[in-house]
């Protein structure tokens, strides 16, 4: 064990400090007041940043052993807090890697505070698309060709960034995609946002920590026990300064971080540091028992479970197993339908359901109960339906399948006089808005995207499946806002 496992947790100290008798003169404003707030929420911990409990933002006491426990767990050469989500992670990550205005690869199916990314510091993006899965219509993996070939064409990218895991848990090949970047002087930042839990067991794909990636950002919260909203951004390598990331990180997240969610965080990683090898063991044991009964399902499909494997999927590196993905398609249920199914007749909440999807998020504190259960459902579900009806028909246009064509920048069609133009009526405008369906949040339209026919047939696809779709002003599927022409025509210009 190395030095800093014998200190006592970010709770008890928390603990500790409730049961002394300091008076709390400073913020925040409940002043742990449990005898007129009650005990429900969690008062009594929550403190600022007093006398022995050091700033996160210029961490050199407590805080600071923490990070460096994880950072010395993960063998990296920093890791942050994080208590703004993933979020405050990728603005800042990408904001300490690059120059305002500079060039910028990015995988076309990252999450959307990527672009707020790009559109904030006015950086010129250049679009990396996934390959497609075509048995189950969904985004794979980003191909170490596609990288080597836009980095070829674009020496001058500062950064490139990618999402692996997706949601859906496809993972790409980071270290020979690292490799290919490092050997262009240019340092790669993952969205691990989906896959935290890839620290912990060999059961799962490594880590892009492990792999080369000079930033790497995980949510915590998503796949393992901590609290929303709490998060971890890595860094490794010499290509970014660690003085850079953490001042951006005191830009783009909370100058009050709470120390309720910080507690989090450290008591998640004690666990899973003390306990996990053994309940990452009961984790994949009931993946594999609940893979084995989706062998069972004669109409329903479980992506890489039952009798789907990643070796019919081609364009995955690898696949993470908690991601329970279900594909209703040719049965005649939308993935709404199945999900309102498991909510109404079986008390199962799924995570997100789009098209002819359903998606079941998993983590090591999903019971055996729970587990039998949804399987339990699913086959239950599945002795009611019949493939009979579109078999063949194509999967819902859930995902982006092609590259929109790029007319100017985020920013420039941000900032450019925009005008109202009925949906149907869109093909050939350019986007002056982001289109998105949330979950996932991955944009479907970027501002200064050029409007497709298809483009509007995939909207249409989405709300016949029941999917929401959203955008700025919230004006469809009646309309969507474009770029003026005389606007649009001064960018191009340019």
């Amino acid at each position: 064990m190395d030095k800093h496992t014998t200190q006592p947790s970010l709770l008890d100290r928390l603990k500790a400090h409730t049961a002394s008798d300091s008076i709390p003169m400073h913020m925040p404003g409940h002043k742990r007041n449990t005898a007129l707030l009650g005990t429900d929420l969690p008062y009594n911990i929550d403190i600022t940043e007093i006398d022995g409990f050091d700033n996160l933002h210029g961490a050199s006491g407590i805080l600071n052993e923490y990070m460096e426990e994880i950072a010395d767990f993960y063998g990296t050469k920093r890791s942050f807090y994080l208590v703004n989500g993933s979020t405050c992670g990728i603005l800042a990550g990408i904001r300490a890697a690059t120059k305002r205005g500079g060039k910028i690869a990015v995988a076309r199916n990252c999450h959307k505070s990527v672009y707020h990314a790009i559109e904030l510091f006015g950086l010129e993006a250049v679009y990396l698309m996934p390959e497609m899965d075509e048995t189950f219509g969904i985004h794979g993996g980003i191909s170490t060709a596609s990288i080597a070939d836009s980095l070829n064409k674009n020496p001058d990218t500062q950064l490139v960034v990618l999402t692996s895991p997706t949601y859906e848990g496809v993972v790409s090949d980071i270290a020979a995609i690292s490799e290919i970047c490092h050997g262009h002087g240019i340092p790669l930042m993952v969205d691990e946002a989906h896959g935290s839990h890839f620290n912990y067991s060999e059961y799962f794909p490594a880590s892009a920590t492990a792999l080369g990636a000079d930033i790497v950002i995980q949510s915590l919260h998503k796949t393992l026990p901590s609290l929303t909203m709490t998060s971890l951004a890595h860094l490794n390598g010499d290509l970014v300064s660690p003085e850079e990331l953490a001042r951006q990180l005191a830009i783009f997240e909370s100058s009050s971080p709470s120390y309720v969610l910080m507690a989090s965080i450290d008591r998640c990683f004690r666990l899973l540091r003390d306990e996990g090898e053994q309940l990452f063991e009961n984790y994949n044991q009931r993946l594999s028992d609940f893979s084995e009964k989706m062998k069972q399902l004669e109409h329903l499909k479980v992506l890489c479970h039952g009798n789907d494997s990643p070796a019919a999927h081609p364009t995955f590196f690898a696949f993470d197993q908690g991601k329970i993905l279900i594909s209703a398609q040719g049965t005649g249920l939308t993935g709404q339908e199945l999900s309102e199914t498991l909510r109404s007749d079986h008390h199962i909440e799924m995570e997100m359901a789009y098209g002819d999807h359903a998606l079941a998020m998993t983590s090591v504190c999903d019971t055996d109960a729970a587990m039998t259960a949804l399987a339990d459902a699913l086959l239950a579900i599945d002795s009611t339906l019949s493939s009979a009806a579109g078999e063949h028909a194509p999967y819902a246009a859930t995902t982006l399948f092609s590259l929109p064509e790029k007319q100017c920048e985020i920013w420039q069609a941000l900032e450019s006089e925009k005008a109202v133009c009925p949906l149907e009526r869109a093909a050939g405008q350019t986007a002056a808005e982001y289109i998105w369906a949330y979950p996932p949040g991955i944009p479907l339209l970027v501002p200064g995207e050029r409007i497709s026919a298809g483009f509007i047939r995939q909207i249409h696809a989405l709300l016949e499946k029941g999917t929401r779709v959203y955008s700025d002003a919230d004006g469809l599927p009646e309309n969507i806002r474009i770029m003026h022409q005389k606007s649009l025509a001064q960018q191009l210009t340019f």
